[in-house]
């Protein structure tokens, strides 16, 4: 299990741009962590990630501050797919076999072969996985990123706006493969997004950063038109449609 506890963080003496962040990645569960832009949701995952250390307050995993656990093992524990991320002239194949980097004391096992296989299967890469990267359209390319996380076997996913620049098509294909492997291995996952209507779609809980805060944290529930606009600064109504709420700018 992956926790924040307390977090604040700042870039060198700028004004805090985190405080007080704490938060827990349940396994099982998917978080949505919303927003305005440069409110600090990247940063976030920045620090539990380790890459940026915290100014105060401290990330565990399973109980362990983060900082002391190798980062090989980190890497066994945690998958972090980043909101910027650049095709090469790899195969689909080799750059999937990426993923098992951490489990590999030297060339890949056949075990590592055989997984990567298995989740090219499994995400419909199969007939990709001797094309080259840069052949592939943006939301083909964007399930392989995905699948060279999912090859990792983690215990949390991180993601970075993994929607981003994405078709509405392959926006909800993205979010439906999270939410599949979240739900089959019990994973716990966490999103940076902006579209709060496929959050409340493919999430069941939900973080709101304001002023570096943690404004509120909770289910479905929290997301009403009152915190939309405390946050947005927005107007907008919710409403239930199909059991599902969906939020209606005004």
């Amino acid at each position: 299990m992956l926790e924040a506890k307390n977090l604040a963080f700042a870039f060198g003496k700028n004004s805090p741009l985190l405080r007080d962040i704490s938060l827990v990645v349940k396994p099982g569960t998917f978080t949505a962590v919303l927003g305005q832009n440069g409110c600090g949701k990247s940063t976030l995952l920045s620090l539990m990630t380790a890459a940026y250390k915290p100014d105060a307050g401290e990330v565990l995993l399973d109980g362990v501050p983060i900082a002391q656990v190798d980062r090989k093992e980190r890497a066994r524990k945690i998958a972090y797919v980043s909101q910027h991320s650049h095709a090469n002239r790899l195969t689909v194949f080799d750059s999937v076999l990426l993923g098992r980097r951490p489990f590999m004391d030297a060339a890949p096992s056949a075990q590592d072969r055989a997984i990567v296989s298995e989740v090219l299967g499994e995400l419909g890469l199969a007939d990709y996985a001797l094309r080259y990267l840069d052949e592939l359209s943006g939301g083909e390319y964007q399930i392989v990123v995905l699948a060279r996380a999912f090859v990792q076997r983690t215990e949390t996913l991180l993601l970075d706006e993994p929607t981003n620049n994405l078709d509405p098509s392959n926006q909800q294909e993205v979010m439906r493969l999270v939410c599949k492997e979240v739900e089959q291995r019990g994973i716990g996952a966490l999103a940076v997004m902006h579209d709060m209507n496929l959050a409340l779609k493919h999430c069941d809980r939900f973080l709101f950063i304001k002023d570096g805060k943690v404004d509120a944290y909770g289910t479905s529930e929290i997301v009403t038109s009152e915190e939309i606009e405390r946050v947005y600064g927005m107007k907008s109504e919710v409403i239930e449609h199909n059991d599902h709420r969906i939020v209606v700018p005004l």
